[in-house]
């Protein structure tokens, strides 16, 4: 599978819903470096903590 940004080979591929999208490495690190800014990591993270207890 081609990543979703550019020609490169995908390294991770994610379905939603029967759509499904590739992303090589650099791409995928950009994605979650920002997400890793947003809020909604931190409140994702407290649900799966809240979850885990």
């Amino acid at each position: 599978m081609q990543c979703h940004y550019c020609d490169e080979e995908a390294a991770v591929a994610v379905e939603k819903d029967h759509v499904k999208v590739g992303l090589c490495k650099p791409h995928l690190r950009e994605r979650m470096d920002e997400l890793s800014d947003s809020e909604w990591v931190e409140e994702f993270q407290s649900q799966i903590d809240d979850a885990l207890e």
